[in-house]
């Protein structure tokens, strides 16, 4: 469905080229400070203008429609929504009748029975993930002090990103890129074994960003190549710091309070402008496939600030389930009597 989060629920909605897309966000607690200018930079990161960018330009300024008020959060679903303006639907008239290889096309028009909004991807558009970014600001500031930073490692598996954008442009091709994401701060004891552990969750939310093909925590695949000896890491102090992180920050599903770690595989554009082959649905015939319009050539170069807001609504939303749940020491005594018969 449209919606992810226990406590702290995100729900996206829209369309790339209908009248907008937004985000409602509920469960933020009341009287955080917050203002349409605290959206700006991270709203930026998200927008094309590197090369190997989109060439669609949309303002991305939000319109906070609820949830605000007096320059604080009132408690009731934070509502972020941001209008479509710079759209060229006819650009995806073909897609009806020649589904675009490696994306949703066919798969869309099939589970909703030809009535989706195909123009630009309709909702399977990463055009939505502008709504992730908006909720991810708030989800930051509730995870503080802690800090979230990601970035693009390498595109097309070359650490010159650049570089490797041009030699795909220049093909008529694309790239995908590796994001690596690191948390600092976070507090131990996050996570719900076993299906709501750390990793469980956060793969759910990363998942869902469009185009993310692989998820590693730590040392990731590497470690099916270690011994015990080399993977485990060894406490060094009673807080739970270790001499090494090759866990990612994780254990047993619980955040152990080092930093966490993952590193994301995106896949490459799907919309390319060198031929490819697919399938004329009305002719019934395969057939040469050239694609026009504005596209990516490395969406990859966009995704770090999204990365960063769907794992800031993760661990946000484990931070008040462990506060609505308590811990043991909030209901018991050493002794294993109540609140109640303590001293």
């Amino acid at each position: 469905m449209n919606s992810f989060g226990r406590l702290l629920r995100v729900s996206i909605y829209g369309e790339s080229h209908g009248a907008g897309v937004g985000v409602v966000l509920d469960g933020c607690p009341p009287g955080l400070p917050l203002s349409a200018a605290d959206f700006a930079a991270d709203l930026a990161r998200r927008q094309p203008g590197a090369p190997g960018t989109t060439l669609r330009r949309e303002a991305d300024s939000v319109q906070i429609l609820s949830g605000l008020f007096e320059g604080r959060s009132s408690g009731a679903p934070l509502h972020f929504y941001f209008a479509n303006a710079d759209t060229r639907s006819a650009d995806y008239d073909f897609v009806t009748s020649v589904p675009r290889p490696g994306h949703a096309d066919w798969t869309a028009a099939l589970k909703y029975s030809g009535y989706n909004d195909w123009r630009g991807s309709g909702h399977f558009s990463g055009r939505l993930t502008v709504g992730l970014v908006a909720a991810g600001v708030v989800a930051k500031r509730l995870l503080r002090p802690a800090r979230i930073e990601a970035s693009l490692a390498s595109a097309g598996g070359q650490a010159d990103i650049a570089a490797a954008v041009a030699a795909a442009a220049a093909a008529g091709d694309s790239v995908g890129g590796i994001v690596a994401c690191s948390v600092r701060g976070l507090d131990a004891g996050l996570g719900e074994p076993f299906f709501d552990s750390v990793e469980s969750l956060l793969a759910h939310g990363l998942f869902a960003i469009p185009g993310i093909r692989g998820l590693e925590f730590g040392d990731g695949f590497a470690a099916a190549a270690m011994a015990g000896s080399q993977h485990n890491d060894s406490l060094v102090s009673a807080d739970g710091r270790s001499a090494s992180n090759h866990h990612g920050g994780v254990n047993g599903g619980i955040s152990n309070g080092n930093e966490l770690c993952f590193r994301l595989a995106v896949k490459p554009t799907a919309s390319i402008t060198r031929p490819q082959t697919s399938f004329d649905l009305t002719s019934g015939q395969p057939t040469e496939l050239r694609i026009a319009g504005r596209h990516d050539v490395c969406f990859a170069q966009r995704l770090p600030v999204v990365v960063e807001a769907v794992t800031a609504l993760v661990l946000a939303d484990l931070v008040l389930l462990r506060r609505a749940v308590g811990r043991p020491s909030d209901f018991w005594d050493e002794g294993g009597g109540s609140p109640e018969t303590r001293p």
